[in-house]
């Protein structure tokens, strides 16, 4: 063999076993990256882990315990998961919308625990003065429930922020919305009767709803109004619920209505998850203890789950109720404290004490005092100073364009409440998502120090989050549901 055929065989030999090594490198190189970016206290991810895409994806969940538990499927009913109002095929809602719409709930909820509120809908369930109707909240999940004998099923927005469970019924006294299901009609079910007016049941709705009414001949009425000009106003009822084909239940109290107003998105009403006697948790408290469980998915495109009963999850991680004072139907929490990139802010706890906080699922955006937002976001804007600011979108001020990236790395936030509980939030509950040219930190500040903060659903997505009434704590564990 020539001396020339050998150095070319030894040459490409070495040429080919530096280029294994450096693609071996490279592979070790990202998983070194993602390492780092874990040690760092970073997400990395691929910018298109935030857009949702147009076609329904089965979403995993963590099977631990679901099998001892009463499950519902939960959907997003802007997504296309959600099969609501396919045939008129509505415009979903735009961003700008949807948090214009979300700020309305939160003035709704902030009317509702101030001190100063006390005012009430007017008496005539038929003539109520209705504007341009908004919706009960944005970014909503629906579940589906039975109603009825022979059962009826109907698509509910549920709501932890709300007590009394209610739909659309025939007839339509003033006026009835869209909705996906033929409406309610209680004069074909074998199990509807009123609820007669001068009871302690008929008293009860002033706490569930907030509203006094008076009666309709000897019937009891209902009224609740979401401080947007969305109502519904009707029939105070007893009726059968199945939530599934084992678990009914053959006196459910619940309002029947037949003057309503406002885009639900074409869900047929709402189910009631607060922590009044006349909400879904407490009428069910027998059965259920009242445990409750959800996991909202990571994108409009996937679907969660809604459990009832059970054990609650061994993984999560529980805080106590609040004891200050945040009225009856909301689940408050102490929050204590906020972690940017694995470090805490430099927050009084006072700023977090003042008002209190409570966690909703039907808040899309989380509300934060306004000392706490300003630290929080001064402390994510030095850490993703690399990244171009993009406009402000509608309550949202701290925003980029991540057009011309991949893959981003973001510092990762936790949330603190007593007893030293950590909720960490997952990537996708970061940012609120417009284009890859407007994605924006999914925090807010409220107008005034007093107000309640608000755990939003954003930062929600993924955990399981555990409802248990009989303990009053609340827990959260990650991986729930994809």
């Amino acid at each position: 063999m020539s001396t020339n055929l050998l150095s070319f065989l030894i040459s490409t030999s070495l040429l080919l076993l530096l280029s294994s090594v450096f693609s071996f490198k490279n592979g070790v190189f990202a998983f070194e990256e993602r390492k780092i970016a874990e040690t760092h206290h970073l997400h990395l991810l691929q910018l298109s882990s935030l857009l949702p895409s147009d076609s329904c994806k089965s979403s995993s969940s963590s099977s631990q315990g679901l099998d001892e538990k009463t499950f519902l499927k939960v959907i997003h009913k802007h997504g296309p998961c959600s099969n609501l109002n396919q045939q008129s095929k509505p415009k979903s809602p735009t961003h700008t919308q949807i948090l214009a719409q979300d700020q309305s709930r939160v003035k709704s909820i902030h009317s509702k625990l101030s001190k100063n509120s006390g005012e009430e809908l007017a008496t005539d369930a038929t003539t109520i003065p209705a504007k341009d109707g908004s919706t009960v909240g944005s970014g909503n999940y629906i579940v589906n429930v039975g109603i009825g004998t022979p059962k009826k099923d109907l698509s509910l927005i549920f709501d932890t922020g709300s007590d009394l469970t209610w739909t659309q019924c025939q007839p339509c006294a003033k006026s009835c919305y869209q909705q996906k299901e033929p409406i309610f009609d209680p004069s074909t079910s074998n199990t509807y009767t009123n609820i007669t007016c001068g009871t302690a049941l008929c008293g009860s709705l002033a706490s569930a709803t907030g509203n006094t009414f008076n009666c309709a001949s000897s019937t009891c009425v209902y009224g609740i109004q979401y401080g947007d000009s969305s109502f519904s106003i009707g029939f105070f009822g007893k009726e059968k619920l199945t939530l599934t084909p084992t678990d009914t239940f053959d006196s459910f109290y619940f309002g029947c209505g037949q003057n309503n107003q406002g885009l639900f998105g074409g869900a047929a009403g709402l189910l009631g998850l607060g922590r009044d006697k006349l909400s879904l948790v407490s009428q069910t408290a027998q059965k259920y203890k009242k445990i409750f469980s959800y996991c909202l998915p990571s994108s409009s495109s996937s679907t969660g789950f809604l459990t009832f009963g059970g054990s609650p999850s061994k993984s999560a991680k529980f805080t106590p109720l609040s004891t200050l004072s945040i009225g009856s139907s909301f689940y408050g929490l102490d929050f204590t404290a906020i972690s940017v990139g694995g470090q805490k802010l430099a927050i009084s706890p006072s700023v977090f004490s003042n008002a209190g906080t409570i966690i909703d699922s039907g808040t899309v955006i989380t509300r934060l005092p306004p000392a706490a937002y300003s630290a929080l976001s001064s402390a994510f804007k030095k850490l993703m100073s690399k990244y171009p600011s993009a406009p402000a979108l509608s309550i949202l001020d701290t925003c980029y364009d991540f057009s011309k990236y991949s893959t981003i790395s973001v510092p990762k936030i936790g949330l603190f409440f007593n007893g030293g509980v950590q909720m960490d939030i997952d990537a996708t509950g970061i940012f609120y998502v417009n284009d890859p040219t407007q994605v924006c930190l999914a925090f807010a500040a409220n107008g005034d120090a007093s107000d309640v903060a608000i755990i939003g659903n954003t930062q929600q997505k993924t955990l399981e989050v555990v409802y248990d009434g009989a303990a009053n704590r609340v827990g959260f564990a990650s991986g729930g549901c994809s």
